[in-house]
This record gives C-alpha cells, sequence and structure tokens, in this order.
C-alpha cells in the first residue's frame, strides 16, 4: 500500500488494457524530468539518466510484470518490449469507440459535463486510432441527438452558427443552471400560493393590537 501511494499515476496493468493512458504518462513525466530519450532505442543518454528511467518505468508496472523482465535493465529495451506486448490497443479500441459514437445521444444525459465526459472520452479514443473529430463533428452529433420536446431550443442554437464546441458547451451550461434555479424556486413555493408573512411582522402586529386593547380598557374604565 506505501509503494502504491507514492505512485505518480497508476501502473501499467498485467492484463494491459489501460497500456495507453500509462504510456502517456509516462513520456509527461520522464519529459519533465529531462531524460525522455532514454526510452528509446540508439540514445546517447548518460548511465546515470538510463538508471533513473529504468528506475521509473519498473516502479509503474505491475509487480508480476517486474518479475517477468527482472533480466531487463536497459530502460529502451524494457519500453520496446512492452510496446510490443501491449500496442495492439487500437485494433481492440477503435471497433468500441466507433459504436459508442453512433450511439451517443445527448438527450441521455441528465447533466452536461456528463454528456461532455463521454464525448470528449470518445473523442480522445477515435484520435489516438487515427480518425480526427473536428469541432463541427461534435457541434452536429450534439445538435442532432437533442430529445424531440427541444427541437425549438436546438434550432435557435443553431441559428448561432458556433463554430467551436466549446462555445456551444457554455451556452448548455448556462441554460442548465438557469434551469435549475426555475425548478428550486417554483418547487419551494408552487404556482397561485401565497408567500407566508414573515415571523417578525406577525409578532410586531400582534403586539400593538394587544397594546391598543388595553388602552381602549383603561379608557373605558
Amino acid at each position: 500500500m506505501s509503494n502504491i501511494a507514492k505512485l505518480e499515476f497508476a501502473a501499467l496493468e498485467v492484463s494491459g488494457k489501460n497500456y495507453v493512458p500509462w504510456m502517456i504518462d509516462v513520456k509527461m513525466h520522464l519529459e519533465s524530468m529531462g531524460i525522455s530519450n532514454a526510452i528509446y532505442e540508439f540514445n546517447n543518454c548518460l548511465a546515470q539518466d538510463k538508471a533513473k528511467a529504468q528506475v521509473f518505468l519498473r516502479k509503474h508496472i505491475d509487480e508480476m510484470l517486474r518479475f517477468e523482465y527482472l533480466d531487463v535493465t536497459d530502460p529502451s529495451i524494457l519500453w520496446n518490449l512492452l510496446k510490443e506486448r501491449f500496442d495492439h490497443q487500437k485494433e481492440v479500441i477503435l471497433p468500441n469507440a466507433r459504436d459508442e459514437w453512433k450511439t451517443l445521444r445527448f438527450q441521455d444525459f441528465k447533466k452536461v459535463n456528463e454528456y461532455n465526459s463521454a464525448l470528449f472520452r470518445i473523442c480522445s479514443q477515435l484520435k489516438y486510432c487515427g480518425q480526427e473529430v473536428t469541432n463541427e463533428d461534435m457541434l452536429e452529433k450534439t445538435y442532432s441527438t437533442f430529445h424531440a420536446i427541444n427541437i425549438t431550443l436546438m434550432q435557435q442554437y443553431r441559428m448561432q452558427k458556433f463554430t467551436r464546441y466549446s462555445e456551444l458547451n457554455a451556452c448548455l451550461l448556462v441554460a442548465e443552471q438557469n434551469n435549475e434555479l426555475l425548478m428550486k424556486n417554483h418547487e419551494s413555493r408552487p404556482t397561485g400560493s401565497v408567500a407566508l408573512p414573515e415571523a417578525n411582522a406577525t409578532n410586531i402586529d400582534g403586539h400593538q393590537n394587544n397594546t391598543r386593547g388595553r388602552g381602549r380598557g383603561c379608557g373605558r374604565g
């Protein structure tokens, strides 16, 4: 558990299912450390930099993988062995990503951010597999999957002629927030009901009435 707590990111699983994000994380961290060349063949890195890269790689792979590649001491060799073993993810990811893109619908999500999370995840997978997803693609995917009861709203968004998905997303988030505020106000006091008088106002009125009553009584006496 103590070793897991020190990891900069999730270790490469023995199944290799997280190879893609792991590979990206490794490259970014080695680059920040100034030793990214150590994982490539025919590099001229110092022995000390190679050792640092090797320690980093072994630290961020599953314990079973560390045992399997125990005799590999060169980070470039270890990197290539792992790549040969797990870099078939494109063939696995692409069909699933295409299917998810095909079935993705804005109307199936309760929150805009939930839709955004799914949208960007699928787009990232498609881009990794070599299929570019443009802003126009994301805009059209969102417009065309609005719920039928919101067709007028969808047409209004289309008429604004957004060129970037971020522009449409900002409008959707604002509209969602305004709708939530309207519903909150409506549920707090349904239409047609009268607001209750404030407690302080009631107490003041009652106090004044009692005072006037005593005054009248004393006068009659």
